[in-house]
Protein backbone atom coordinates (compact mmCIF):
# COMPACT_ATOMS: atom_id res chain seq x y z
CA UNK A 1 0.00 0.00 0.00
CA UNK A 2 1.06 3.48 -1.17
CA UNK A 3 -0.32 6.02 1.12
CA UNK A 4 -0.30 9.80 -0.51
CA UNK A 5 -0.17 12.96 1.71
CA UNK A 6 -0.10 17.06 -0.11
CA UNK A 7 2.30 19.48 0.70
CA UNK A 8 4.26 22.14 -1.06
CA UNK A 9 7.77 23.45 -2.44
CA UNK A 10 8.33 27.31 -2.55
CA UNK A 11 9.61 28.60 -5.54
CA UNK A 12 9.73 32.28 -4.95
CA UNK A 13 6.08 33.35 -3.84
CA UNK A 14 4.90 30.31 -5.83
CA UNK A 15 3.72 27.06 -3.88
CA UNK A 16 4.23 24.43 -5.93
CA UNK A 17 2.41 21.31 -5.04
CA UNK A 18 3.83 18.21 -4.04
CA UNK A 19 2.58 14.42 -2.93
CA UNK A 20 4.43 12.79 -0.01
CA UNK A 21 3.85 8.96 -1.10
CA UNK A 22 5.11 6.60 1.14
CA UNK A 23 5.30 2.84 1.21
CA UNK A 24 6.02 0.18 3.92
CA UNK A 25 7.33 -3.09 2.18
CA UNK A 26 8.97 -6.05 3.16
CA UNK A 27 12.34 -6.41 3.10
CA UNK A 28 15.29 -5.49 5.29
CA UNK A 29 14.59 -2.06 7.66
CA UNK A 30 15.68 0.99 5.84
CA UNK A 31 14.05 4.34 5.41
CA UNK A 32 14.83 6.53 2.37
CA UNK A 33 13.35 9.93 1.20
CA UNK A 34 13.98 10.39 -2.55
CA UNK A 35 12.63 12.68 -4.89
CA UNK A 36 15.53 15.58 -4.79
CA UNK A 37 15.62 16.21 -1.27
CA UNK A 38 18.08 18.94 0.17
CA UNK A 39 20.22 18.57 3.24
CA UNK A 40 17.00 19.34 5.73
CA UNK A 41 15.09 17.27 3.69
CA UNK A 42 16.89 14.10 3.96
CA UNK A 43 17.26 14.52 7.53
CA UNK A 44 13.78 14.54 7.92
CA UNK A 45 13.79 10.87 8.74
CA UNK A 46 15.58 11.11 12.42
CA UNK A 47 13.59 13.69 13.06
CA UNK A 48 10.02 11.59 12.11
CA UNK A 49 11.35 8.70 13.95
CA UNK A 50 12.36 10.10 17.42
CA UNK A 51 8.87 11.77 16.71
CA UNK A 52 6.82 8.96 16.51
CA UNK A 53 9.37 7.22 19.70
CA UNK A 54 8.16 10.04 21.58
CA UNK A 55 4.35 9.11 20.84
CA UNK A 56 5.19 5.45 22.43
CA UNK A 57 5.23 4.59 18.56
CA UNK A 58 8.06 2.47 16.81
CA UNK A 59 8.81 2.07 12.84
CA UNK A 60 7.60 -1.22 11.41
CA UNK A 61 10.49 -3.67 11.02
CA UNK A 62 10.41 -2.92 7.15
CA UNK A 63 11.62 -1.18 4.30
CA UNK A 64 10.02 2.81 4.08
CA UNK A 65 10.57 4.26 1.24
CA UNK A 66 9.11 8.30 0.98
CA UNK A 67 9.16 9.83 -2.57
CA UNK A 68 8.42 13.30 -3.13
CA UNK A 69 6.53 13.45 -6.10
CA UNK A 70 7.52 15.51 -8.64
CA UNK A 71 10.86 13.81 -8.43
CA UNK A 72 13.07 15.99 -10.17
CA UNK A 73 11.49 19.39 -8.59
CA UNK A 74 14.60 20.11 -5.65
CA UNK A 75 12.79 20.10 -2.26
CA UNK A 76 14.27 22.17 0.49
CA UNK A 77 13.33 23.04 3.96
CA UNK A 78 12.17 21.50 7.22
CA UNK A 79 8.24 21.90 6.52
CA UNK A 80 8.69 18.89 4.72
CA UNK A 81 8.74 17.09 8.51
CA UNK A 82 5.30 16.92 8.77
CA UNK A 83 3.64 15.34 5.76
CA UNK A 84 6.22 12.34 5.94
CA UNK A 85 4.89 11.72 9.20
CA UNK A 86 1.41 11.85 8.57
CA UNK A 87 2.23 9.85 5.57
CA UNK A 88 4.02 7.11 7.45
CA UNK A 89 0.96 7.07 10.16
CA UNK A 90 -1.09 6.79 7.01
CA UNK A 91 0.98 3.62 5.85
CA UNK A 92 0.51 2.16 9.22
CA UNK A 93 -2.65 2.23 9.29
CA UNK A 94 -2.99 4.53 12.17
CA UNK A 95 -4.38 7.72 9.88
CA UNK A 96 -7.17 7.15 7.75
CA UNK A 97 -5.75 7.71 4.09
CA UNK A 98 -8.89 8.99 2.57
CA UNK A 99 -9.14 11.76 5.26
CA UNK A 100 -5.55 12.92 4.71
CA UNK A 101 -6.63 13.13 0.91
CA UNK A 102 -8.54 16.79 1.71
CA UNK A 103 -5.70 18.39 3.89
CA UNK A 104 -2.43 19.80 3.22
CA UNK A 105 0.07 19.86 5.33
CA UNK A 106 3.75 21.69 6.75
CA UNK A 107 5.18 21.92 9.52
CA UNK A 108 8.65 21.15 10.96
CA UNK A 109 8.73 17.95 13.62
CA UNK A 110 10.35 18.55 17.33
CA UNK A 111 11.89 15.11 18.53
CA UNK A 112 9.50 15.27 21.33
CA UNK A 113 6.85 15.26 18.81
CA UNK A 114 5.98 19.22 19.02
CA UNK A 115 4.92 20.98 15.34
CA UNK A 116 7.13 23.64 15.27
CA UNK A 117 7.02 26.79 12.84
CA UNK A 118 8.08 26.76 9.64
CA UNK A 119 8.78 29.71 6.91
CA UNK A 120 5.62 29.74 4.47
CA UNK A 121 2.45 28.97 5.52
CA UNK A 122 0.84 31.66 4.26
CA UNK A 123 1.60 30.69 0.88
CA UNK A 124 0.47 26.82 1.82
CA UNK A 125 -2.91 28.33 3.09
CA UNK A 126 -3.68 30.44 -0.13
CA UNK A 127 -2.79 27.04 -2.32
CA UNK A 128 -4.94 24.64 -0.53
CA UNK A 129 -7.51 27.55 -0.54
CA UNK A 130 -6.70 27.07 -4.41
CA UNK A 131 -6.62 23.41 -4.09
CA UNK A 132 -10.35 23.30 -2.58
CA UNK A 133 -8.48 21.68 0.47
CA UNK A 134 -7.89 22.26 4.57
CA UNK A 135 -4.74 22.81 6.05
CA UNK A 136 -2.85 21.40 8.62
CA UNK A 137 0.05 23.33 9.88
CA UNK A 138 1.98 24.81 13.58
CA UNK A 139 -0.02 25.94 15.99
CA UNK A 140 2.25 29.03 15.84
CA UNK A 141 1.19 29.64 12.84
CA UNK A 142 -1.84 29.05 13.45
CA UNK A 143 -2.86 32.90 13.13
CA UNK A 144 -0.81 33.07 9.80
CA UNK A 145 -2.91 31.05 8.54
CA UNK A 146 -6.22 32.05 9.80
CA UNK A 147 -5.90 34.98 7.16
CA UNK A 148 -7.00 32.19 4.91
CA UNK A 149 -9.08 30.15 6.89
CA UNK A 150 -11.07 32.94 8.63
CA UNK A 151 -14.70 32.96 7.77
CA UNK A 152 -17.13 30.30 6.68
CA UNK A 153 -16.33 29.76 3.24
CA UNK A 154 -12.63 29.60 4.62
CA UNK A 155 -9.92 27.40 4.39
CA UNK A 156 -10.02 24.61 6.99
CA UNK A 157 -6.87 25.16 9.36
CA UNK A 158 -5.79 22.23 11.35
CA UNK A 159 -3.30 24.13 13.96
CA UNK A 160 -1.98 21.17 15.96
CA UNK A 161 0.76 21.90 18.94
CA UNK A 162 1.88 18.45 18.54
CA UNK A 163 1.47 14.85 17.02
CA UNK A 164 -0.53 13.57 19.43
CA UNK A 165 -3.10 16.38 19.38
CA UNK A 166 -2.96 16.05 16.10
CA UNK A 167 -3.51 12.44 15.70
CA UNK A 168 -6.50 12.94 18.62
CA UNK A 169 -7.93 15.43 16.08
CA UNK A 170 -8.13 13.47 13.36
CA UNK A 171 -10.02 10.31 15.14
CA UNK A 172 -12.23 12.76 16.71
CA UNK A 173 -11.20 12.17 20.20
CA UNK A 174 -10.18 16.13 20.72
CA UNK A 175 -11.42 19.07 18.50
CA UNK A 176 -8.34 21.81 18.12
CA UNK A 177 -9.70 24.77 17.76
CA UNK A 178 -9.97 26.97 14.54
CA UNK A 179 -7.36 29.51 14.65
CA UNK A 180 -8.05 33.51 14.76
CA UNK A 181 -5.98 35.68 12.30
CA UNK A 182 -3.44 37.29 13.49
CA UNK A 183 -3.69 40.93 14.55
CA UNK A 184 -2.94 44.22 12.52
CA UNK A 185 -0.16 45.95 13.59
CA UNK A 186 -0.50 49.43 13.67
CA UNK A 187 1.42 51.88 11.28
CA UNK A 188 5.21 52.69 12.37
CA UNK A 189 5.48 56.64 11.83
CA UNK A 190 9.28 57.01 12.46
CA UNK A 191 10.11 60.40 13.43
CA UNK A 192 7.93 63.50 12.22
CA UNK A 193 9.06 65.62 9.50
CA UNK A 194 9.55 68.63 12.29
CA UNK A 195 12.62 67.37 13.37
CA UNK A 196 14.05 68.55 10.00
CA UNK A 197 15.00 71.83 9.79
CA UNK A 198 16.65 74.26 7.41
CA UNK A 199 16.06 71.77 4.79
CA UNK A 200 13.20 72.74 2.28
CA UNK A 201 14.59 71.79 -0.85
CA UNK A 202 15.32 68.36 0.35
CA UNK A 203 12.10 68.33 2.15
CA UNK A 204 10.35 69.50 -1.22
CA UNK A 205 11.84 66.23 -3.04
CA UNK A 206 11.37 63.70 -0.31
CA UNK A 207 7.16 64.92 -0.90
CA UNK A 208 7.38 64.57 -4.41
CA UNK A 209 9.54 61.00 -3.83
CA UNK A 210 6.68 59.89 -1.36
CA UNK A 211 3.74 61.31 -3.76
CA UNK A 212 4.63 59.37 -7.06
CA UNK A 213 6.77 56.31 -5.52
CA UNK A 214 10.02 58.13 -7.06
CA UNK A 215 13.64 57.16 -6.07
CA UNK A 216 15.69 59.54 -4.49
CA UNK A 217 19.46 60.12 -4.20
CA UNK A 218 20.89 62.68 -1.52
CA UNK A 219 23.87 64.31 -1.37
CA UNK A 220 25.51 66.16 1.25
CA UNK A 221 27.73 66.65 4.53
CA UNK A 222 27.53 64.56 7.44
CA UNK A 223 25.08 65.54 9.85
CA UNK A 224 23.24 67.26 7.43
CA UNK A 225 20.09 65.48 8.12
CA UNK A 226 20.17 62.77 5.01
CA UNK A 227 19.74 59.89 7.31
CA UNK A 228 16.84 61.74 9.22
CA UNK A 229 15.27 62.74 6.05
CA UNK A 230 15.16 59.36 4.81
CA UNK A 231 13.79 58.04 7.86
CA UNK A 232 10.39 60.64 8.14
CA UNK A 233 9.48 58.95 4.79
CA UNK A 234 7.48 55.85 6.18
CA UNK A 235 5.18 58.74 8.23
CA UNK A 236 4.56 60.42 4.90
CA UNK A 237 3.53 57.21 2.71
CA UNK A 238 -0.17 55.91 2.35
CA UNK A 239 -0.83 52.79 4.10
CA UNK A 240 -0.89 49.54 1.95
CA UNK A 241 -4.60 48.72 0.53
CA UNK A 242 -5.50 44.86 1.91
CA UNK A 243 -3.95 43.35 -1.32
CA UNK A 244 -0.97 45.04 -0.88
CA UNK A 245 -0.58 43.99 2.76
CA UNK A 246 -0.69 40.35 1.43
CA UNK A 247 2.01 40.76 -1.11
CA UNK A 248 4.25 41.77 1.36
CA UNK A 249 2.84 39.57 3.86
CA UNK A 250 3.76 36.66 1.76
CA UNK A 251 7.04 37.64 1.01
CA UNK A 252 7.74 38.14 4.81
CA UNK A 253 6.01 34.32 5.16
CA UNK A 254 8.62 32.99 2.76
CA UNK A 255 11.90 34.88 4.84
CA UNK A 256 10.13 33.61 8.55
CA UNK A 257 9.84 36.79 9.79
CA UNK A 258 5.98 37.29 9.95
CA UNK A 259 5.65 36.69 13.46
CA UNK A 260 2.12 35.52 15.10
CA UNK A 261 0.42 35.91 11.74
CA UNK A 262 0.93 39.90 12.12
CA UNK A 263 0.21 41.43 9.48
CA UNK A 264 1.13 45.17 9.64
CA UNK A 265 -0.06 47.70 6.42
CA UNK A 266 2.67 49.70 7.03
CA UNK A 267 5.02 49.88 3.91
CA UNK A 268 8.34 48.02 4.44
CA UNK A 269 11.39 49.68 5.48
CA UNK A 270 14.59 48.19 4.65
CA UNK A 271 18.16 50.01 5.67
CA UNK A 272 21.13 47.38 4.79
CA UNK A 273 24.36 47.81 5.90
CA UNK A 274 27.34 48.77 3.27
CA UNK A 275 28.88 45.42 3.46
CA UNK A 276 25.87 43.68 2.27
CA UNK A 277 26.55 40.99 -0.66
CA UNK A 278 24.61 40.80 -3.62
CA UNK A 279 23.03 37.75 -2.79
CA UNK A 280 21.49 39.83 0.62
CA UNK A 281 20.66 42.65 -1.36
CA UNK A 282 18.85 40.75 -4.15
CA UNK A 283 18.32 36.91 -2.86
CA UNK A 284 19.87 33.72 -2.93
CA UNK A 285 22.23 31.86 -1.30
CA UNK A 286 22.71 27.88 -0.34
CA UNK A 287 18.85 28.14 0.00
CA UNK A 288 17.29 30.73 -1.96
CA UNK A 289 15.92 33.37 0.27
CA UNK A 290 14.48 36.80 -0.45
CA UNK A 291 17.42 39.76 -0.18
CA UNK A 292 16.22 42.85 0.91
CA UNK A 293 15.47 44.14 -2.34
CA UNK A 294 12.22 42.05 -2.20
CA UNK A 295 11.68 42.13 1.45
CA UNK A 296 11.57 45.95 0.87
CA UNK A 297 8.39 45.29 -2.29
CA UNK A 298 6.00 47.63 -2.02
CA UNK A 299 8.00 49.95 0.11
CA UNK A 300 11.25 51.55 1.15
CA UNK A 301 14.62 50.38 0.67
CA UNK A 302 17.35 52.79 1.91
CA UNK A 303 20.75 52.56 0.92
CA UNK A 304 23.01 54.61 3.04
CA UNK A 305 26.70 55.53 2.25
CA UNK A 306 25.93 54.64 -1.63
CA UNK A 307 29.65 54.47 -2.78
CA UNK A 308 30.83 52.21 -0.06
CA UNK A 309 28.89 49.36 -1.63
CA UNK A 310 29.95 46.90 -3.21
CA UNK A 311 29.92 48.20 -6.95
CA UNK A 312 28.78 44.64 -8.36
CA UNK A 313 26.03 44.73 -5.31
CA UNK A 314 25.12 48.05 -6.71
CA UNK A 315 24.45 47.05 -10.26
CA UNK A 316 22.77 44.48 -9.25
CA UNK A 317 20.08 46.56 -8.08
CA UNK A 318 19.37 47.70 -11.79
CA UNK A 319 17.35 45.34 -13.37
CA UNK A 320 15.08 44.97 -10.36
CA UNK A 321 14.60 48.74 -10.31
CA UNK A 322 13.14 48.69 -14.37
CA UNK A 323 11.17 45.64 -13.85
CA UNK A 324 9.85 45.60 -10.41
CA UNK A 325 11.53 41.49 -9.72
CA UNK A 326 14.19 40.04 -9.06
CA UNK A 327 15.43 36.37 -10.61
CA UNK A 328 17.66 34.50 -8.68
CA UNK A 329 19.00 31.89 -11.11
CA UNK A 330 20.00 28.58 -10.08
CA UNK A 331 21.81 25.10 -12.01
CA UNK A 332 18.46 23.63 -11.00
CA UNK A 333 16.22 26.22 -10.48
CA UNK A 334 15.09 29.69 -11.25
CA UNK A 335 13.17 31.61 -8.56
CA UNK A 336 11.61 35.20 -9.01
CA UNK A 337 10.32 37.53 -6.17
CA UNK A 338 8.61 40.50 -6.95
CA UNK A 339 11.10 43.37 -6.02
CA UNK A 340 8.85 47.04 -6.62
CA UNK A 341 10.96 49.27 -4.38
CA UNK A 342 11.05 52.74 -3.72
CA UNK A 343 14.70 53.01 -3.36
CA UNK A 344 15.96 56.63 -1.14
CA UNK A 345 19.80 56.51 -1.64
CA UNK A 346 22.34 58.70 0.65
CA UNK A 347 25.85 59.67 0.13
CA UNK A 348 28.71 62.14 0.72
CA UNK A 349 30.00 64.66 -1.89
CA UNK A 350 33.75 62.88 -1.32
CA UNK A 351 35.70 60.63 1.06
CA UNK A 352 36.07 63.17 3.64
CA UNK A 353 32.79 64.47 3.10
CA UNK A 354 33.28 68.07 3.03
CA UNK A 355 33.94 69.12 -0.28
CA UNK A 356 32.97 72.68 -1.24
CA UNK A 357 34.02 73.55 2.55
CA UNK A 358 37.53 74.88 2.29
CA UNK A 359 38.16 75.21 5.90
CA UNK A 360 37.13 70.91 6.05
CA UNK A 361 37.96 69.74 2.38
CA UNK A 362 41.00 67.98 1.58
CA UNK A 363 43.59 69.08 -0.34
CA UNK A 364 42.79 66.29 -3.41
CA UNK A 365 39.38 68.20 -4.47
CA UNK A 366 37.50 68.10 -6.71
CA UNK A 367 40.00 64.96 -7.93
CA UNK A 368 38.73 63.09 -4.58
CA UNK A 369 35.03 63.79 -5.56
CA UNK A 370 35.24 62.62 -8.91
CA UNK A 371 37.08 59.19 -8.07
CA UNK A 372 34.09 58.96 -4.91
CA UNK A 373 31.26 59.09 -6.96
CA UNK A 374 32.57 57.55 -9.51
CA UNK A 375 32.22 54.31 -7.55
CA UNK A 376 28.25 54.43 -8.04
CA UNK A 377 27.49 53.53 -12.33
CA UNK A 378 25.87 56.37 -14.30
CA UNK A 379 23.41 53.76 -15.49
CA UNK A 380 22.18 53.18 -11.71
CA UNK A 381 22.03 57.11 -11.23
CA UNK A 382 20.20 57.35 -14.28
CA UNK A 383 17.55 55.38 -12.44
CA UNK A 384 17.09 58.22 -10.03
CA UNK A 385 14.44 59.91 -10.56
CA UNK A 386 14.98 62.89 -7.78
CA UNK A 387 18.77 64.16 -6.78
CA UNK A 388 18.98 66.80 -4.60
CA UNK A 389 21.77 68.69 -2.64
CA UNK A 390 21.46 68.49 1.41
CA UNK A 391 23.73 71.71 2.36
CA UNK A 392 24.94 71.73 6.00
CA UNK A 393 22.75 72.71 8.63
CA UNK A 394 23.64 76.19 10.57
CA UNK A 395 22.95 76.67 14.31
CA UNK A 396 21.05 79.58 13.45
CA UNK A 397 18.58 76.90 12.07
CA UNK A 398 18.58 74.47 14.61
CA UNK A 399 17.70 77.65 16.61
CA UNK A 400 14.39 77.96 14.50
CA UNK A 401 10.91 77.11 15.34
CA UNK A 402 9.71 73.61 14.28
CA UNK A 403 8.42 74.14 10.65
CA UNK A 404 4.49 74.57 10.16
CA UNK A 405 4.45 71.49 8.16
CA UNK A 406 4.93 68.32 9.82
CA UNK A 407 4.75 64.50 8.26
CA UNK A 408 0.76 64.80 9.13
CA UNK A 409 0.32 67.32 7.20
CA UNK A 410 2.88 66.47 3.85
CA UNK A 411 0.96 63.11 4.64
CA UNK A 412 -2.25 64.51 3.47
CA UNK A 413 -1.07 65.89 0.55
CA UNK A 414 0.61 62.62 -0.79
CA UNK A 415 -2.93 60.70 -0.30
CA UNK A 416 -4.18 63.03 -2.64
CA UNK A 417 -1.72 63.12 -5.29
CA UNK A 418 -2.01 58.89 -4.64
CA UNK A 419 -6.38 58.81 -4.93
CA UNK A 420 -5.40 61.22 -8.08
CA UNK A 421 -2.58 58.22 -9.82
CA UNK A 422 -5.04 55.88 -8.32
CA UNK A 423 -8.18 56.85 -10.22
CA UNK A 424 -6.23 57.97 -13.31
CA UNK A 425 -4.31 54.06 -13.28
CA UNK A 426 -7.99 52.06 -12.71
CA UNK A 427 -8.31 49.29 -14.61
CA UNK A 428 -4.39 49.18 -15.34
CA UNK A 429 -1.51 46.91 -13.77
CA UNK A 430 0.03 50.20 -12.77
CA UNK A 431 -0.05 51.69 -9.47
CA UNK A 432 1.89 54.94 -9.65
CA UNK A 433 3.45 57.88 -11.62
CA UNK A 434 6.62 56.33 -11.16
CA UNK A 435 5.15 53.23 -13.21
CA UNK A 436 4.28 55.12 -16.38
CA UNK A 437 5.36 54.44 -19.77
CA UNK A 438 4.78 53.83 -23.08
CA UNK A 439 1.01 54.98 -24.05
CA UNK A 440 0.27 55.67 -20.87
CA UNK A 441 3.01 57.83 -20.18
CA UNK A 442 2.71 59.76 -23.07
CA UNK A 443 -1.39 60.27 -22.87
CA UNK A 444 -0.88 61.79 -18.99
CA UNK A 445 3.06 63.10 -18.42
CA UNK A 446 3.46 64.76 -22.09
CA UNK A 447 3.97 68.70 -20.78
CA UNK A 448 1.79 71.41 -22.67
CA UNK A 449 3.76 73.82 -25.47
CA UNK A 450 5.81 75.98 -23.35
CA UNK A 451 7.12 72.97 -20.91
CA UNK A 452 7.58 70.72 -24.03
CA UNK A 453 9.97 73.46 -25.59
CA UNK A 454 11.71 73.85 -22.10
CA UNK A 455 12.64 70.12 -21.89
CA UNK A 456 13.67 69.49 -25.68
CA UNK A 457 15.96 72.26 -25.00
CA UNK A 458 17.20 71.24 -21.59
CA UNK A 459 17.83 67.63 -22.88
CA UNK A 460 20.04 68.58 -25.39
CA UNK A 461 22.15 70.89 -22.71
CA UNK A 462 21.79 67.75 -20.45
CA UNK A 463 22.58 65.08 -22.87
CA UNK A 464 19.74 63.03 -21.32
CA UNK A 465 19.32 59.64 -22.32
CA UNK A 466 15.93 58.16 -23.04
CA UNK A 467 15.21 56.96 -19.49
CA UNK A 468 16.44 60.18 -17.87
CA UNK A 469 13.92 62.15 -20.25
CA UNK A 470 11.27 59.46 -19.39
CA UNK A 471 11.79 59.52 -15.54
CA UNK A 472 11.88 63.80 -15.71
CA UNK A 473 8.14 63.51 -17.63
CA UNK A 474 7.54 61.12 -14.76
CA UNK A 475 8.35 63.10 -11.58
CA UNK A 476 6.61 66.57 -13.65
CA UNK A 477 3.45 64.18 -13.68
CA UNK A 478 3.88 63.73 -9.77
CA UNK A 479 4.73 67.78 -9.21
CA UNK A 480 1.29 68.72 -11.43
CA UNK A 481 -0.42 66.40 -8.77
CA UNK A 482 0.58 67.72 -5.68
CA UNK A 483 -0.55 70.64 -7.24
CA UNK A 484 -3.68 69.57 -8.72
CA UNK A 485 -3.56 70.77 -11.76
CA UNK A 486 -4.76 68.52 -14.58
CA UNK A 487 -1.77 69.16 -17.37
CA UNK A 488 1.79 69.25 -17.04
CA UNK A 489 2.97 72.92 -17.63
CA UNK A 490 6.35 74.80 -17.83
CA UNK A 491 6.93 75.38 -14.08
CA UNK A 492 6.48 71.22 -13.27
CA UNK A 493 8.76 70.72 -15.98
CA UNK A 494 11.56 73.00 -14.59
CA UNK A 495 11.04 71.60 -11.23
CA UNK A 496 11.41 68.53 -12.29
CA UNK A 497 14.61 69.38 -14.35
CA UNK A 498 16.26 71.02 -10.87
CA UNK A 499 16.13 67.34 -9.09
CA UNK A 500 18.18 65.65 -12.02
CA UNK A 501 22.18 66.18 -12.26
CA UNK A 502 24.29 64.56 -14.86
CA UNK A 503 26.04 61.52 -13.43
CA UNK A 504 29.78 61.80 -12.61
CA UNK A 505 32.18 60.69 -15.48
CA UNK A 506 34.25 57.65 -14.92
Amino acid sequence: MVALVSTVAYLGLEARAVEVQCQVAPGLPAFAVVGLPDKAVGESRQRVSAALTAMGLALPPKRITVNLSPADLPKEGSHYDLPIALALLSAMGIVDAEQMADFVAVGELALDGRVIPSPGVLLAALHASECDKGLICPAAQGSEAGWVGGGADGVPVVAAPNLVSLLNHLKGNQVLPPPEPGKVDPPARGPDLKQVKGQETARRALEIAAAGAHNLLMVGPPGAGKSLLASCLPGILPELTPTEALEVSMVSSVAGTLENGRISRARPYRAPHHSASIAALTGGGLRVRPGEVSMAHLGVLFLDELPEFQRQALDSLRQPLETGEVTVARANAHVTYPARVQLIAAMNPCRCGHLGDPALACSRAPKCAADYQSKVSGPLLDRIDLHVEVDPVRAADLALPPPRDGSAEVAVRVARARQIQTARLEGTPLRTNADLDGDLLEQYATPDGDGRALLMQAAEAMRLSARGYTRILRVARTIADLADAQSVSRIHVAEALSYRRQPPRN
